[in-house]
């Protein structure tokens, strides 16, 4: 039996499911660029942005003036982040890999690990143009070997892109940088421009038109998967700092109204606490508005008996982030099987593996964690397989595929399997299998 849990605060659950509006509106959208090139993306642009601008990739001299425009200290902290984040996502690379093996005599089989030919990155704007977003998209795909990494970013009011974010596209190692945002920027990816090329798989967050265009082009594109707003579930104990367990539930709630702050808790006097505190904080926070009406539409509190029902609650959820903030954060770990990324300690925070440490940021949310992890080197990759047979390993699996062939009633698969039997022992095992080879 499942431990008790109790809402001390609840919300609505939330969901994938695009509004009517959204979805027509992207279709349209996608339409119009599809059918219009590059003038298409033009007229959306002007529409959506405000903005008219002729050029839509960014120049050189565009790249360069960006870069002028940081601060030494700007230019370094956008340079560690991606530094860190190309060295985890090596690390990764380097314990991946394909093998052969001879199954039985005759019979070799294997896998190889191939990048994609060409990948888009979405960079979204919105309220805070996220600079560490282009490390996390563009870095695991140069990683891999990816021939050619195009992103998209939408304009400013000036026409150009947010500086710290154009440097970092650059310094991360897109091919091409395109002005182009929302909806029109991940089709103009996926079917190409007369300017915009085509790619093979199409990533990067964004915002409900993003998010449902990538969702429309998929099957012309890959795509790395389906999200909605940035959650965090945070598990604490009595060792837990109520201050610092409210610090880092707010450092979520600021992104967007409809983020998901959920705080899963052992000691009731502990959620009392993070309230009051989260109270005091607020009014200091410059996103105070954001963050407030986060919290009070989508904040949760979870009462739970112990430490298995923490992890059990968090399993249900399936969230994005997973804060553990309790003594020996590390004997959750085995528990714990269905988060986007996981954090252990009272010293791991979210922004630290959103902005800096070198995992990455682009994660699942709203349980879609159940069947697929975040961004990686293998969202760039196929698992290609391959078999190579020889008159003797054709022989010995002939009659049990012809079999299958037979069951199905797939004819034609049958004698091409059949055609291949040419031992006396096969041809026996045929005959017990029910083939009639003189058919």
């Amino acid at each position: 039996m499942e431990p008790n849990h109790t809402y001390l605060k609840q919300a609505d659950d939330p969901s994938l499911e695009i509004p009517q509006d959204v979805t027509a509106s992207v279709r349209d959208i996608v339409e119009t660029v599809r059918s219009g090139g590059d003038e298409g993306v033009r007229e959306l642009t002007r529409k959506f942005d405000d903005v008219d601008r002729e050029e839509l990739q960014v120049s050189q001299a565009e790249i360069d003036a960006a870069a002028e425009s940081l601060t030494e200290a700007e230019r370094r902290t956008i340079d560690n982040t991606i530094e860190n984040v190309r060295e985890f996502h090596e690390r990764q690379y380097e314990n991946l890999d394909g093998f052969e093996t001879e199954t039985e005599p005759g019979i070799t089989l294997g896998t190889r690990l191939l990048p994609v030919e060409s990948a888009g990155v979405y960079v979204p704007g919105g309220r805070h143009p996220l600079v560490a977003t282009p490390a996390m998209t563009i870095v695991p795909a140069t990683v891999v070997g990816v021939d050619r990494v195009v992103a998209c970013a939408p304009p400013q009011a000036d026409g150009g892109l947010q500086p710290a974010q154009l440097y970092a596209m650059d310094r991360a190692g897109a091919d091409e940088i395109y002005v182009a945002g929302g909806a029109q920027a991940i089709a103009a990816m996926a079917y190409g421009t007369e300017t915009i090329p085509s790619v093979d798989k199409v990533t990067g967050p964004g915002n409900v038109f993003v998010i449902e265009a990538k969702r429309q082009v998929f099957g012309t594109v890959g795509i790395d998967f389906i999200a909605g707003p940035t959650e965090v579930l945070i598990i604490a104990d009595d060792t837990a700092d109520p201050e610092m367990v409210a610090t880092d539930l707010l450092a979520q709630a600021e992104h967007d109204p409809r983020s998901r702050p959920i705080l899963v808790v052992t000691e009731e006097g502990i959620a009392d606490q993070v309230l009051d505190e989260l109270e005091a904080q607020l009014p200091s926070l410059r996103t105070a508005e954001t963050a407030r009406e986060s919290w009070d539409a989508n904040g949760e509190i979870v009462l739970v008996d112990d430490l298995a029902g923490a992890a059990s609650v968090a399993n249900d959820y399936a969230i994005e982030h997973v804060q553990v903030m309790v003594d020996d954060a590390r004997q959750l770990i085995d528990d714990l099987d269905s988060y986007g990324s996981l954090f252990l300690g009272h010293d791991a925070p979210v922004v630290f593996g959103d902005k800096a440490v070198g995992t990455n940021h682009s994660l699942p949310t709203q349980e879609v964690a159940n069947y697929t992890g975040g961004i990686n080197v293998t969202t760039y990759l196929r698992v290609l397989t391959h078999q190579e047979l020889t008159p003797e390993g054709a022989d010995s699996i002939a009659p049990w595929a012809a079999s299958i062939c037979k069951l199905e009633g797939t004819h034609a698969h049958q004698v091409s399997a059949e055609k291949r039997i040419i031992s006396e022992e096969s041809r026996e095992l045929a005959a017990e299998l029910g083939l009639d080879l003189e058919e």
